[in-house]
């Protein structure tokens, strides 16, 4: 279908295993409507439609999946009676297939069949299904469970609300109820499909089978702390500092993004004798209360209390709502931030950025922005934290940490989301020199940290980035993907921006390219509108008009393609051009 709805799946009867050759016998007397051989693969192979008489109204039954044999043994027109020879269960080479078994249904009208009858069927349509096909233990009085009943959401959200906090949100207008993923798809508890562009934790694809054998093999034998010897954290460490430039050589293992920004704060204060930090705009480094301090995007947001006089801010390095503005320029507020702090009596520890923000409205930063940034920050005496939590392990595409785009080299990097495919793990890696100065007497030691399960998938992490060449992948499939929402930027005046590298972009939407009004209702709009249509999208930044793009990497050219169609779709609609 055009939407979720890719595939049928609910089973509109009952499959019964047993070995091929089985003999299968009516229920009742019967007149043999139909005996067709349904040969295609994972049809039903050869297939039987009886009708019954209850009380003066015909019913019918399908058995599907038989063998050969009753192409012969059965025609139309024929009569039988109750317990008479229906036919035998097939093999997979004569049965559609399938492992030997029978699919038995029941219709309540014969849907001038032809020999087949639906035999699955799209969850939307449950209910009409379930007036024309029965249950089956209505014959087979098994006393199994056999009727489907879906989960009804608005319970799902009573119990949320019952249970869990209410600062906890869900997603979009009609939430919905995901039950597995597999690459870059995303299942509801129907079966429905939505292609996932905004998931970048599973930056593999969710489920990948290497992240999923290497826990499960580990897990299986054994999982501890780090006050033990295992190849697994050094092996680990080696692989993740080889991906870095010289001298990042010093590995700290945690278990979130946000674990890893705080300790990084750590390192940073205790390597310098300092407490102040310079931060960005609507920059969001993680929900601890150390890093709620630090981000704009909460401290300055609902519930928020402004800046600590500890941390000064610097403007986002936006160049779409700064015309003309370059990356010195920007650079430029993080020397007047540092200055700012001096001047309050707390010198700043730490510059710590995304190297393209993300909650901030997936803003890349012109060209010459960080080195110009760093350099200021350096001679304030500060360290430079890059916080790759969002835009590391080669999503960019043109490089494996966004802050190379800009041939910088930060004194710290943090990492999280992605690092373990959806497993809980982070990161902080630094040089010998800070880490030396961090070792003051105080021991740094986390429970779960560096623990050989976490280990073992993250390795797996790192050996699928190569071997299937995910950065590459990531920036060809970004590229072509850039290319295309830079074209319906080009049709719709609605789309003021597209910006971002590899696959992680962002689109900012404005009412007016002149004025740049935030079209935000518009932008959420065409979220919830997508996601009526398959594919899933979020929006974020500081005005809330900017849908981020930030897929699994398992996400293809033809994904690609089928977002920029349906968001070409989407755009057109007489709602947003009025």
């Amino acid at each position: 279908g055009p939407g979720p709805e890719r595939q049928r799946t609910i089973h509109l009867g009952v499959d019964l295993f047993a070995p091929a050759g089985t003999t299968v016998h009516t229920p009742y007397d019967a007149r043999v409507v139909s005996v067709r051989d349904n040969d295609a693969l994972l049809d039903y192979g050869p297939t039987v439609i009886l009708e019954h008489q209850a009380n003066g109204q015909p019913f019918w039954t399908l058995y599907g999946h038989l063998g050969r044999g009753v192409m012969a043994l059965l025609e139309p027109g024929q009569e039988l009676q109750a317990g008479d020879l229906v036919g035998e269960l097939g093999h997979e080479a004569e049965n559609g297939g399938w492992p030997p078994h029978l699919h038995f249904q029941v219709y309540a009208d014969d849907l001038d069949s032809a020999g087949n009858l639906p035999g699955v069927a799209f969850a939307s349509q449950l209910e009409v299904w379930r007036s024309l096909s029965p249950n089956p233990d209505l014959i087979l009085r098994t006393g199994l469970p056999l009727t489907y009943s879906p989960a009804d959401p608005e319970a799902i959200v009573a119990a949320r609300q019952d249970r869990l906090s209410p600062s906890l949100s869900l997603s979009y207008s009609e939430p919905l109820h995901i039950v597995r993923g597999i690459g870059p798809w995303l299942f509801d508890v129907n079966g429905r499909a939505w292609l996932d562009g905004v998931n970048n934790v599973c930056h593999l694809g969710h489920t990948h089978p290497a992240v999923v054998r290497a826990v499960s093999r580990q897990i299986s034998v054994l999982n501890t702390n780090t006050r033990y010897l295992h190849d697994n954290i050094v092996r680990y460490a080696d692989e993740l500092t080889g991906t870095l430039p010289d001298g990042l050589d010093v590995c700290f293992f945690v278990n979130s993004g946000s674990e890893a920004n705080d300790l990084a704060l750590r390192l940073a204060r205790t390597a310098t004798g300092r407490r102040g930090t310079i931060v960005l705009d609507g920059g969001y480094h993680g929900n601890l209360s150390s890093l709620v301090e630090i981000s704009s995007y909460k401290f300055d947001g609902p519930g928020g209390a402004g800046p600590l006089d500890s941390v000064a801010k610097a403007p986002s390095p936006d160049a779409y709502r700064s015309t003309g503005a370059t990356g010195q320029d920007f650079a430029c507020g993080v020397e007047r931030a540092a200055r700012d702090l001096a001047d309050r009596g707390v010198p700043a520890a730490a510059f710590i950025a995304e190297s393209i923000l993300s909650c901030g409205g997936q803003v890349e930063p012109p060209a010459g922005y960080l080195p110009a940034a760093y350099a200021h920050a350096r001679k304030a005496g500060a360290l430079c934290i890059a916080d790759e939590v969002q835009t590391g392990f080669g999503r960019v595409g043109h490089a494996m940490w966004s802050f190379e785009l800009q041939g910088v080299v930060p004194d710290i990097v943090t990492m999280g989301k992605p690092i373990g495919n959806g497993f809980p793990l982070g990161a902080v890696v630094t040089t010998r020199a800070i880490a030396e100065a961090f070792a003051n007497g105080m021991e740094y030691f986390n429970t779960y940290g560096g623990n050989p399960v976490s280990c073992a998938a993250g390795l797996a992490v790192l050996k699928t980035i190569r071997d299937e060449g995910l950065q590459d992948h990531a920036r060809e499939v970004g590229d072509h993907l850039k290319r295309g929402l830079q074209d319906l930027a080009d049709r719709y005046p609605l789309i003021g921006d597209v910006r971002g590298q590899g696959l992680f972009l962002g689109v900012e939407f404005v009412k007016d390219r002149a004025t740049l009004e935030p079209a935000a209702e518009e932008a959420s709009w065409i979220v919830n509108r997508m996601k009526s249509l398959g594919v899933l999208l979020s929006t974020d930044g500081p005005l809330h008009n900017v849908i981020k793009i930030k897929p699994p990497l398992a996400f293809s050219r033809a994904h690609a393609d089928e977002m920029l169609q349906k968001l070409d779709l989407v755009l057109q609609d007489t709602c947003l051009n009025p």
